[in-house]
């Protein structure tokens, strides 16, 4: 597994990370103990990164990979959080007493002094523009609550708003095949100042495991079914706001242009962390199996694999199917 530095922390992350959304809520039931086993198979698959966030299953990830990490020597696991949902998604509540409440609760539930990296989870646009919110983490830095700040972010201006930023670490934005829109600013304005980027939703929420049919069907609780027209958070979550049915048949495409024995999710994850500018990958995982495929994905960036046949393709069919719609929107 390559480890890439985080930006100026000193710190190395896994080039293919963990997203621990799924073993918090949103994505069906999971067990405590599966929950467990997904951390442990994939920190002994040389995943170096957790990322999570006070909000999934609120706060239920965030407990479980605290107890898991409390009980094992893993100083060498990097957990990335996530704070600014508890509230409504408006600027006022994104102050410093907030802040300290937020990150205490996450401090309790991770079982630890001093946050890794914090990220804000989402911000309104107005938050990220704001002097305010920066200053307040550079002095939560100061304090010794947080050790590096970051942001998640729903579109290309947020992110470029928040790499004007000299302190930040990283940046989270949604980049797989089906959302291109990264590579034309983001992510050459990222390497250049040296900021980490953590690419979320890297398999449109499932999309790009090639295993779905227009008939495949998702639990009542899964954001899969109740988000898909953006009815609880924004729709770009949820397959990467790409229609079920397209997006089907573009995994289809997809999947049928590669050689026997690399399944769909490796090439693909293995395609987004060889994109100059990121430093990791955040596929989620369900199960054992998950967490180990997912991990091993990051073999295909040491060769037997011609990811440039592959980005071709990529390029290809996001600008057939998908350009039209996908790029004008975040």
């Amino acid at each position: 597994m390559q480890q890439r530095p985080l930006s100026r922390t000193g710190r190395e992350v896994s080039a293919i990370g963990l997203g621990t959304w799924q073993l918090g809520a949103d994505w069906g039931d999971v067990s405590e103990d599966d929950a467990r086993a997904v951390l442990a198979a994939s920190a002994e698959a040389g995943v170096t990164l957790f990322d999570t966030a006070d909000v999934y299953g609120d706060g239920r990830s965030e407990q479980i990979i605290g107890a898991f990490l409390k009980s094992r020597n893993a100083d060498d696991i990097t957990v990335a959080t996530k704070m600014g949902r508890r509230e409504d998604q408006v600027p006022e509540n994104y102050v410093m007493e907030n802040f300290r409440g937020w990150l205490d609760r996450s401090r309790r539930l991770l079982d630890t002094e001093t946050l890794d990296l914090v990220q804000l989870h989402c911000p309104p646009s107005a938050v990220i523009d704001d002097d305010a919110t920066w200053d307040a983490l550079d002095q939560l830095v100061s304090e010794g609550v947080i050790a590096a700040y970051g942001a998640s972010v729903e579109t290309m201006d947020q992110a470029l708003s928040a790499l004007t930023r000299p302190n930040l670490t990283n940046l989270q934005i949604i980049f797989n095949p089906f959302r291109l829109k990264p590579l034309d600013e983001v992510l050459p304005l990222a390497a250049e100042k040296n900021v980490a980027v953590f690419a979320r939703v890297p398999l449109a929420s499932g999309l790009l495991s090639g295993k779905y049919s227009r008939s495949t069907t998702f639990a009542e609780n899964d954001h899969r079914s109740y988000n898909r027209n953006g009815e609880a958070f924004d729709k770009g979550e949820t397959f990467s706001g790409v229609p079920f049915d397209e997006g089907v048949a573009a995994a289809d495409e997809l999947k049928a242009s590669l050689p026997e024995g690399v399944t769909l999710p490796a090439a693909t994850l293995a395609w987004i962390a060889s994109r100059e500018g990121v430093t990791s990958v955040i596929p989620g995982a369900r199960s054992v199996s998950q967490a180990t495929a997912n991990a091993q994905a990051a073999a295909l960036l040491e060769g037997g694999f011609d990811l440039d046949a592959f980005d071709a393709l990529v390029r290809d069919v996001y600008d057939r199917r998908l350009r039209a719609e996908i790029h004008p929107q975040w």
